[in-house]
């Protein structure tokens, strides 16, 4: 059976997308009007099938592949192979050890004093701008997760971790301004340059990381550096994993947070629910100990209704290496697999009203009688997101202490349009205004 979609245009489906405002809404068009299962043009794959079913979506669970050309954009930062398209045989073990950090405890209770440190000083400085304007919340929450993500892969131990946040930045501007063709100031030569220069300053801080856990002796494998030194990866695999580690953490976890302060404060009913849960779990205490977080079960379920609303990672792609049955259709070796997590998200037979901000729809009894994989925020199979695990706690975190300290409401005039960039951002930004709990008078 024939998969139904648009017909093929000459393009390869580019002016498709970009009438539709981005892939992220193309998707959400796609699927509400051809259905589950969809064919479309997909630029830098020429064909591919989108699936938003997610009972469909079990039978493409187990695939190991993705499409090169797809993400060829990261290869500029990677030494010894591009970590998002290695060849299962390199990918398993090298997951392994990412895994045996980035979802351990020990790793994360060893670094939550320092996230908690970070957090307070955003918090902190917040405050000294309350009654003076709204604040920017993707700029400064995505500033606060790369610093939290360098202490964390960098261990503390970069000499100065204000010129590593600068350098990424010069990285992300120059290789995902190119990707998604925004202006980058400078001529070519110069920002090739720049960037450039600031590679190699990155993995030179690696390196000497690298060469203190040598000299030192140590290898804690509640440690990443540490764990891949044990692991015997060799020093340019230990830089790439450092920098693609650092892209992912610094994008997914400030929006995450970004866009649930958003809807908290669309939402001030569960706004205070959250706080009175923070009153009851942590106290006079301003900030939360790992232990806390288990107890924060409202402020989790929040959290996880906004990354259904609003998935960081608006979707994902797999490549089939041999023929698969999907339903009533079969897909040829080599046929990409689009994962649209956000229609995913958005499927009414799973969600009801999806476009309503409803966090019960995490409790345990409504989880239970959903399908596996009708929530994806972290993508699904073997090349689901490694960090998942860290990220929920770096955003729990951070909306623990910024939830406990002030209230917040939108901005006057804004218009919030999310656009995609990489992850699910907002255009032009969230700007809201904030209030110190301790002054506000209650709704």
């Amino acid at each position: 059976m024939r998969i139904p979609g648009p017909e093929p245009r000459p393009d390869g489906g580019v002016g498709a997308v970009a009438a539709a405002g981005g892939l992220h809404t193309y998707q959400l068009r796609l699927h509400a009007e051809y259905g589950p299962v969809v064919r479309f043009q997909l630029p830098g794959a020429e064909t591919a099938v989108s699936v938003a079913d997610p009972v469909l979506l079990e039978a493409t669970a187990h695939i190991d592949k993705r499409p090169e050309r797809l993400f060829a954009f990261l290869a500029p930062l990677c030494e010894a192979g591009n970590l998002q398209v290695l060849p299962a045989e390199e990918h398993t073990p090298w997951r392994r050890v990412l895994l045996s950090v980035l979802a351990g405890r020990p790793s994360h209770e060893r670094h939550f004093e320092r996230f908690t440190a970070l957090a307070a000083g955003l918090a902190d400085h917040w405050g000294e701008q309350a009654g003076h304007g709204p604040v920017a919340l993707q700029k400064d929450l995505t500033a606060l997760s790369l610093r939290m993500i360098c202490a964390y892969a960098l261990e503390g131990e970069a000499a100065d971790p204000e010129g590593v946040v600068t350098a990424f930045e010069a990285v992300l501007t120059e290789y995902l301004g190119q990707l998604y063709q925004v202006p980058v100031p400078g001529t070519e030569e110069e920002r090739t340059e720049r960037a450039a220069r600031a590679l190699a300053y990155l993995r030179a801080t690696v390196d000497r990381v690298v060469a203190a856990h040598h000299s030192g002796g140590r290898a804690d494998r509640s440690d990443l550096i540490g764990a891949l030194v044990e692991a015997g990866e060799r020093p340019a695999r230990i830089r790439d994993t450092v920098m693609v580690t650092l892209l992912a953490a610094h994008h997914t976890t400030g929006v995450a947070v970004s866009w649930t302060l958003h809807l908290l404060g669309r939402h001030p009913e569960a706004a205070e629910r959250v706080a009175a849960e923070l009153d009851r779990v942590l106290g006079d205490r301003a900030v939360p100990e790992y232990a806390d977080l288990r107890h924060l079960t409202y402020l989790d379920m929040v959290l996880k209704e906004a990354m259904r609303l609003y998935p960081p990672g608006p979707y994902g792609a797999r490549e089939t290496t041999e023929p698969l049955v999907l339903g009533d259709y079969e897909l040829p070796a080599g046929t990409t697999v689009f994962y649209p997590f956000w229609a995913v998200h958005m499927n009414p037979d799973h969600w009801p009203e999806p476009e309503k901000f409803v966090p019960e729809r995490f409790t345990p009894q409504e989880v239970a009688g959903r399908p596996r994989l009708a929530y994806i925020p972290f993508g699904i199979g073997p090349r689901s997101c490694e960090g998942a695990q860290l990220a929920m706690v770096e955003a729990e975190l951070v909306l623990a202490v910024l939830l406990k300290r002030f209230r917040f409401r939108p901005a006057p005039g804004h218009r919030v349009t999310p656009v995609e960039r990489f992850v699910l951002w907002a255009r032009d930004d969230i700007h809201m205004l904030l209030t110190p709990r301790d002054t506000a008078p209650r709704a």
